[in-house]
């Protein structure tokens, strides 16, 4: 693998097959996006798809908004690099579908309209709740925006020869407009079609690449872990390569674990995705649908990773532009040559492409919805002006998400690594207040603010003061420190005490909570009845 790379310009393949793969993607995805758009009619098109998308369908694009350039590039890295610490990415990812399918997907789908927020809002004080609910959304959104940007602006930039800190800033402004237009354009329902595609073209060609691994070591899972061991040494079977070296490092490892098991069921672009589907039963469908597809594509990861760190090697991955990220294409380049490199690198960026639409269209809708419609109009809104605010927000949220992706770039962070602190955010600010609200009769709007806010402060504080911000080589800003806080991941202490919070405010409320309301949400919670018109006003 030392001449993968040209002498000049330290690219794989030939720029000129991979521009035309990628293009190629692109226009079927503008197709899709205008064909889509013909049929966005209202807030509900707009917003859900006219939530007329079947369980299967939102299953796949479940999977298609779930597996982002995390899933396919930074977990792949890391099993090549790390090994066996790489794959635990992939258990937290999997697992913490059990949490949604058990907890919240039907219940989510039966109570709320188009957010988050409508659910949380029920049977508190909808301003503040709605308010709260909206920015916790915008932060989620905007650290899993930055990773997508990141991971894009990486991958093109190994694909296309392109260098420098200009060019790498000109592929994420690029892909930023495309975000932009999607989201515009085709709305929730081009969003779907074009995460369904997606997820199907990356499943396929996962397995294309594990089947072509495999037959690389006569099918032979063992033989391919010898060869991983021949290349990387005997740590790559063993825990410990990554979370292993320290006390610390293993409190990092449990904070991760936790971040990843509970942070889905808090994810707002996720959540928002059960909305689309026109019965519970459709939503419980979709989970179960997305729990197959998601687990088949992490065991093919596996093999991808191992597989990569057997034939391509770490000091070849670590050396490329992108540097961990770019496992994945330098092994589809050292199995198929250019082309299977150029059709792995166009799935890839129309993995990219479809999550952040789907990032994108939640965030703004969240904004329009709950705090536009809901807070400043008090729900008297005509919905073209709604969607109109929605499309607006959404080139605000591109063109900040394009310059943070541009940071996060330079700074060389592992994108799976900020997909993780996503999940911190989300399961610290999200998940306590939707349980509480769901499960907990005597929840009240103070104890919602007070664990939406303090999970979200503590969380965002944490992870300025940790290792990941300053203080370390690899941290973004490695010239000062202010890292007291010993942890990359804070979600072992952001998400006991937003839990806390959430207790503790409703606890000291003098606000009587709504018990009436409960009863009434726990009905359409638990039949449906009521769904569409579950917003109280």
């Amino acid at each position: 693998m030392a001449d993968v790379f040209a002498a000049e310009s330290a690219t794989i393949g030939e720029p000129a097959i991979n521009i035309s793969i990628f293009g190629v993607f692109v226009l079927i995805t503008l197709v899709i996006t205008f064909r889509a758009s013909r049929n966005n009619k209202s807030a509900a098109d707009y917003y859900a798809a006219g939530r007329n998308i079947t369980g299967t369908q939102n299953g796949l694009a479940i999977a298609g908004d779930y597996l982002s350039a995390a899933s396919f590039l930074g977990i792949a890295g890391a099993i090549a690099i790390y090994g066996y610490d790489g794959f635990l990415y992939s258990i937290g990812f999997l697992v913490a579908w059990l949490v949604a399918l058990l907890l919240v997907a039907e219940l989510m789908r039966n109570t709320a309209r188009f957010t988050m927020a409508d659910v949380l809002a029920f049977r508190m004080r909808q301003g503040p709740v709605r308010t709260a609910a909206a920015i916790s959304t915008l932060f989620v959104s905007l650290f899993y925006l930055l990773a997508q940007m990141a991971g894009a602006g990486g991958l093109v930039a190994l694909l296309l020869g392109v260098s420098g800190a200009a060019a790498e800033a000109i592929v994420v402004v690029v892909v930023g407009a495309l975000m932009i237009f999607y989201v515009l354009v085709g709305g929730m329902r081009g969003t779907t079609y074009v995460q369904m595609i997606k997820a199907t073209l990356l499943i396929a060609g996962a397995l294309v690449m594990t089947i072509w691994v495999l037959a690389e070591y006569g099918f032979n899972l063992s033989s391919l872990l010898g060869g991983a061991v021949a290349s990387e040494g005997q740590q790559v079977l063993e825990p410990g390569a990554q979370y292993g070296v320290s006390n610390a490092t293993r409190l990092d490892f449990i904070s991760l674990a936790l971040a990843l098991v509970l942070g889905t069921a808090g994810l707002p672009h996720v959540l928002m995705r059960f909305y689309t589907v026109p019965t519970a039963k459709d939503a419980r469908k979709s989970v179960v649908w997305a729990i197959w597809l998601i687990g088949g594509f992490y065991l093919f990861s596996l093999v991808i990773g191992y597989g990569a760190g057997a034939l391509v090697g770490s000091e070849t991955i670590l050396a490329a532009p992108g540097g961990v990220n770019a496992a994945a294409p330098l092994l589809a380049f050292e199995l198929g040559g250019t082309v299977l490199l150029g059709i792995i690198a166009g799935v890839a960026f129309a993995t990219i492409l479809a999550v952040v639409a789907g990032l994108t269209i939640t965030a703004s809708a969240s904004f329009a919805h709950d705090v536009y419609a809901s807070v400043l109009k008090k729900g008297d809104v005509d919905p073209n002006a709604e969607v109109r605010v929605a499309r607006i927000t959404a080139v605000v949220i591109g063109a900040v998400s394009i310059g943070l992706g541009i940071l996060a770039l330079q700074a060389g962070i592992n994108i799976a690594f900020l997909v993780a602190l996503a999940f911190a955010v989300a399961a610290s600010a999200n998940l306590p207040t939707i349980l509480y609200t769901l499960f907990w009769k005597n929840f009240t709007t103070q104890g919602a603010l007070w664990s939406i806010y303090g999970g979200l402060i503590v969380c965002i504080g944490l992870i300025i003061f940790s290792p990941v911000v300053s203080g370390s080589e690899t941290a973004m800003f490695s010239n000062f420190d202010i890292a007291w806080f010993p942890l990359r991941n804070p979600g072992l202490v952001s998400i006991p005490l937003s839990f806390f919070l959430g207790w503790l405010g409703t606890k000291v409320s003098k606000e009587k909570p709504d018990v009436d309301k409960y009863a009434e949400l726990e009905v359409r919670s638990l039949t449906g009845i009521g769904a569409e018109k579950a917003v109280a006003h």
